[in-house]
């Protein structure tokens, strides 16, 4: 560990720390799914990690912007702290706009990051960043943190285990009746449910936040619409024994004497 990285028992006390001391610096988050964690002047400003979708990942899944434009703004060889300042003097998005994206991004990275006990940490220098403009106290990330575990389960543990799951339509999907009347972000969710697919996984696939996903899953698995993967594959129960069988038993050796003959 770095020797400038304060003293610290888990990633809260250490963004408590770093903003006590008003740090600019990059913090190297390892585990799973681990992540880089942005902090200028004690305010974290930015989450990297491939637990949720990021800034890119949520325009371009959204169509907000195009793959064309944000390649063209990519290619004008602006470096990533100034990407955002070029992507809002093309008139692609609003400066607004980008800082709402970020911050949603942020807190996303935040919730994901928190499901899972890091293996541990660094405080390095600052790292690139696509700067939205977004800035959070650490206690502020903490508090949000806590309000999204509690909407989705009483127990860490429980979230923890739902954002690996891999839900799949239930019967009740296959039933025009019963998803006729569910909004258009739960249809295009429930396409894309189909049992191979963590939140994780679907998150970045529709370019939603994880902990809007998670949210809208749970309506559907509530609705009967979606379920869990059966653990064991369907059919005929194993009739093997459970033990061992005997060895047979042995054919009694012939007789030593002649058999008596019959009498005519």
């Amino acid at each position: 560990m770095n020797p400038q990285t304060p003293a610290a028992r888990n990633v809260p006390a250490l963004l408590a720390a770093l903003h006590a001391e008003k740090r600019t610096c990059a913090v190297l988050v390892s585990g799973t799914p681990g992540g880089v964690i942005h902090v200028r002047d004690g305010m974290v400003t930015g989450m990297e990690t491939p637990g949720a979708p990021g800034v890119e990942v949520l325009l371009l899944k959204s169509r907000r912007i195009t793959e064309d434009d944000w390649t063209a703004v990519r290619a004008t060889g602006t470096d990533p702290a100034r990407l955002a300042l070029e992507l809002v003097a093309q008139g692609l998005l609003g400066a607004a706009e980008l800082e709402i994206t970020g911050r949603a991004a942020l807190f996303d990275a935040a919730f994901a990051l928190a499901l899972t006990t890091p293996d541990g940490w660094e405080v390095t220098e600052p790292r690139p960043l696509l700067d939205t403009g977004a800035a959070v106290p650490p206690d502020r990330l903490v508090t949000e943190n806590t309000r999204r575990m509690r909407l989705l389960s009483n127990e860490r543990g429980a979230t923890a285990r739902f954002a690996r799951d891999r839900p799949e339509p239930a019967p009740a999907a296959r039933d025009p009746r019963q998803t006729a009347l569910l909004s258009p972000r739960h249809q295009a969710l429930l396409t894309v449910a189909d049992g191979r697919r963590t939140p994780r996984d679907i998150a970045f696939t529709l370019g939603r936040g994880l902990f809007a996903v998670m949210l809208d899953l749970r309506d559907l698995l509530s609705l009967g619409l979606l379920q869990s993967p059966s653990a064991l594959p369907a059919g005929r129960p194993s009739t093997a024994p459970r033990t061992p069988a005997a060895p047979p038993t042995a054919a009694p050796p012939p007789s030593p004497t002649p058999l008596p003959r019959r009498k005519r």
